[in-house]
C-alpha cells in the first residue's frame, strides 16, 4: 500500500512527512523544498491483540507499544503543486507522474492560510481555494490521460464489442483502476457507455473524476491547526466541503514530541491524547510541551497525524488488520514467535484472498483455515474481520 502527500508549497507537507516516518528529510520554509518524492515507512495504530490474550507479542515489522500495534505502510512526499500543474507548470509534470502507483493521498492543506497558493508567505488566504485547486489538478491530470486514448480505446471497444469495465480497467491499469472500480463508477454515476465514443468533453470529465475520486481516494490534513486564524478557517472548510474527510492537525507539535520521546524525555505514544515527562527537560523545552498540551491536545485530542493515517488506512481505503500465525493454539509462528505478523487487506476478503497475500504457495495448497479466537476451521469463503488471528492450514 502506498500513500501519497500531496499539497502546494510550503504546506508542511515534508515536515508531516518527518513526523510520521522520522525520516531525515528536508524541511523549509521555501517553496519546493521537495524536489523528488521522498519513500518513507508510517504506521497505522490498532489494539494489539497481546492485550486480550494476556501474551507479550513479538513484531518483525512495526512495533508494539502498551499494548498499541503499530503496523507499516508506504509513504511517498511528492513535490509541491501550484496550478496549472496539470499543464506542467512548476514541478507538474514530475508531481503528476510520481503519484500513479498511489492507493490514497493525503492532501496537506495550510489551514491557518498564511500561504498564498504559490506557498509564499501571506496573510489570509483562504485555505478552501487551495483544495479546489488541487481536486481540479488532479481531475485533469486524469482527464489528459483518458484523452490521449479514448479515441483509439472508442474505436477499439466499438469493433471488438468488449465489456466496457474491463476495457477500461485494461487501458488504465497503471493508474490502479479494476474492473469494479469502472463498474461502480458506471453505475453510480448513471453513465450511457454504449455511446461512449460520443461523450462530451463535459461527459468525459465528469467520468475522469468520478473515477478518480474511486481510484484515488483523499483525505485532507488541516495542518498548522494551532495558528490564530487555523479554528475558523478549519469551519470554513468543513462547511464548503461536507463529503470530505478533514483532521486538523499540527505536524510541528507531532514532530517535537516524537523527537522529545526518543532520548526518553518525554513518554509519548503516537495518536495518544497526552505525554508524560519523564527525563530532566529544561524549562523552554517545558513550556513548549505545555503550549503542544494546552493549544493542540487538549483541544483535539491529539496532533492528528496519526488520526490521518489511521483514517486513510481504515476508513477511506477500507482495509482491516489480520494476524496470521503457524499455530492457533500458541499463537506462535514456526520460529516460536507470539503474534510476530500482521498484515493489512483488503475488507471483505476471505481466508483464501489472505493465504494467497501473504504467499502463492499458501493459496495454491490452501485446506482450510483455523481462527485462532474461536479455535473454530473456516472455509476458503469465510470473510475475515478486523484483527481476526488465522491460522492456514495447507496440503
Amino acid at each position: 500500500m502506498l500513500i501519497g502527500l500531496v499539497g502546494k508549497p510550503s504546506c508542511g507537507k515534508s515536515t508531516f512527512f518527518k513526523a510520521a516516518t522520522l525520516a531525515d528529510v528536508l524541511i523549509a520554509n521555501y517553496p519546493f523544498t521537495t524536489i523528488k518524492p521522498n519513500h518513507g515507512i508510517g504506521y497505522v495504530r490498532i489494539d494489539c491483540l497481546c492485550r486480550d490474550f494476556k501474551m507479550k507479542c513479538s513484531p518483525q515489522k512495526g512495533s508494539c507499544v502498551g499494548g498499541k500495534r503499530f503496523v507499516p505502510v508506504e509513504l511517498m512526499d511528492v513535490a509541491g503543486l501550484v496550478r496549472g500543474a496539470s499543464d506542467g507548470k512548476g514541478m507538474g509534470n514530475q508531481f503528476l507522474d510520481d503519484l500513479r502507483q498511489a492507493d490514497a493521498f493525503i492532501h496537506i492543506v495550510d489551514i491557518s492560510g498564511e500561504t498564498n497558493e504559490k506557498g509564499e508567505k501571506t496573510k489570509g488566504h483562504d485555505p478552501a481555494k487551495d483544495v479546489e485547486m488541487l481536486e481540479n489538478e488532479l481531475n485533469f491530470w486524469h482527464l489528459g490521460i483518458m484523452n490521449k486514448v479514448w479515441k483509439g480505446f472508442a474505436r477499439t471497444l466499438q469493433v471488438e464489442k468488449r465489456d466496457f469495465a474491463n476495457a477500461v480497467a485494461k487501458q488504465f491499469s497503471g493508474l490502479k483502476i479494476s474492473e469494479d472500480d469502472v463498474t461502480e463508477v458506471v453505475s453510480e454515476g448513471g453513465f450511457d457507455v454504449s455511446n461512449a465514443l460520443n461523450w462530451s468533453d463535459k461527459e468525459l470529465m465528469k467520468f475522469a473524476s468520478a473515477l478518480r475520486k474511486k481510484t484515488k481516494p483523499m483525505i485532507i490534513a488541516a495542518n498548522k491547526i494551532d495558528l490564530p486564524e487555523s479554528k475558523s478557517n478549519l469551519e470554513k472548510l468543513r462547511k464548503e466541503f461536507p463529503d470530505l474527510y478533514i483532521v486538523p492537525c499540527s505536524a510541528d507539535s507531532e514532530l517535537a514530541l516524537r523527537e522529545a520521546g526518543k532520548p526518553g524525555l518525554i513518554k509519548y505514544i503516537p495518536g495518544d491524547k497526552s505525554f508524560e515527562i519523564t527525563g530532566g527537560v529544561t524549562g523552554k523545552q517545558k513550556e513548549a510541551l505545555e503550549k503542544i498540551k494546552k493549544d493542540v491536545l487538549n483541544i483535539y485530542g491529539s496532533t492528528g497525524v496519526q488520526e490521518v493515517l489511521d483514517k486513510v488506512v481504515f476508513e477511506l481505503l477500507k482495509y482491516i488488520a489480520v494476524f496470521p500465525v503457524d499455530n492457533a493454539n500458541k499463537l506462535v509462528d514456526s520460529k516460536g514467535n507470539v503474534l510476530p505478523d500482521c498484515f493489512l487487506i483488503p475488507e471483505y476478503s476471505t481466508a483464501l484472498n489472505f493465504a494467497y497475500h501473504i504467499h502463492t504457495d499458501l493459496g495454491d495448497k490452501f485446506i482450510k483455515a483455523i481462527d485462532a479466537k474461536t479455535k473454530k476451521a473456516i472455509s476458503k469463503e469465510h470473510k475475515l474481520k478486523h484483527r481476526d488471528v488465522v491460522e492456514i492450514v495447507t496440503e
